[in-house]
């Protein structure tokens, strides 16, 4: 304990000189967060396989585990854990050492547990994780995180610091009365950031194309916020049947309707983005840089 102590300890005082500045990088990944109002909508099994089918048209793709306490990406995998978030900040370890691979030699980085929020860290803590952050993010094309269902005072902070949220809902009127607070909340302290809304578990198509209207049309009128409706997952056996098997579902069973839908949600958010970065020129603030401010 005291070795590792001395070794957390070594890794803070390395960083001690970032105190008032992050260097922005050269390269950074594109960041997304995926988030819903409540829990249960299939968030983290979305994140997994969406994660997975950016991975298959070539990109390198870091999924980041965010539902501190609540983490099952690793579960959902059938992988077992070595290192997880705890560990950088209980024993110095790097963000690069506790990075895993999954399947088609996806990284993530586990949850795990004992740690209930690391938005309360410590300054040196904090300045730590975003120099990690930084240096990590070089290195992928895409940062997703998989955020704890809800909104707190402390995540809020991340999510108003990415290139771009995921909404996720299913057709239920609670659930989407709790994506729209969710929304709402993150809206209130940043009108600009782009929200792709994506309904799961739809049970046909009629029905997802009216839930995704009532939401956009409350979003317009009450938030005069668009809202981009990426597209929807129908409710399939095959995905239950993946998750028993701990297998992500678009690897067991490709050719199932949800996989069809995710394959096609993914070509569909790459096609956008190369749009978008071409008519988009000007350089933004990196994401770690907007953590950083919003942090101190």
């Amino acid at each position: 304990m005291n070795d590792q102590a001395r070794l957390l300890r070594k890794q803070i005082e390395m960083h001690r000189d970032q105190k008032d500045t992050i260097k922005e990088p050269e390269k950074e990944a594109k960041t997304l967060a995926v988030v819903s109002g409540k829990g249960g909508v299939g968030k983290s099994n979305f994140s997994l396989n969406f994660s997975l089918a950016l991975q298959k048209q070539g990109n390198k793709v870091l999924l980041f585990d965010l539902d501190i306490g609540m983490a099952n990406i690793d579960i959902l995998m059938g992988t077992t854990q070595k290192y997880n978030i705890v560990h950088l900040f209980e024993e110095g370890r790097t963000l690069a050492e506790i990075i895993q691979k999954g399947p088609e030699n996806l990284s993530y980085i586990a949850g795990g547990s004992g740690l209930t929020d690391i938005f309360k860290l410590n300054d040196d803590k904090q300045r730590f994780f975003l120099s990690q952050l930084a240096e990590v993010s070089a290195e992928y094309d895409y940062i997703i995180f998989d955020m704890g269902a809800g909104i707190t005072s402390d995540s809020l902070q991340l999510l108003l610091s990415v290139d771009e949220i995921f909404l996720l809902t299913t057709c239920e009127p609670t659930s989407i009365t709790d994506a729209y607070s969710a929304l709402k909340h993150i809206n209130i302290h940043n009108r600009s950031i782009p929200f792709y809304l994506i309904l799961n578990k739809v049970p046909d198509r009629k029905t997802a194309i009216k839930s995704a209207e009532r939401i956009k049309t409350v979003a317009q009128n009450f938030l005069t916020k668009d809202l981009t409706h990426l597209g929807s997952i129908p409710d399939d056996r095959f995905v239950l049947r993946a998750v028993m098997e701990q297998t992500p579902f678009i690897l067991g069973y490709p050719n199932c309707l949800a996989s069809k839908a995710i394959f096609q949600l993914s070509f569909l958010y790459e096609e956008g983005k190369r749009m978008s970065d071409k008519s988009t020129q000007q350089r933004k603030p990196s994401f770690v840089a907007k953590l950083f401010r919003l942090l101190s």
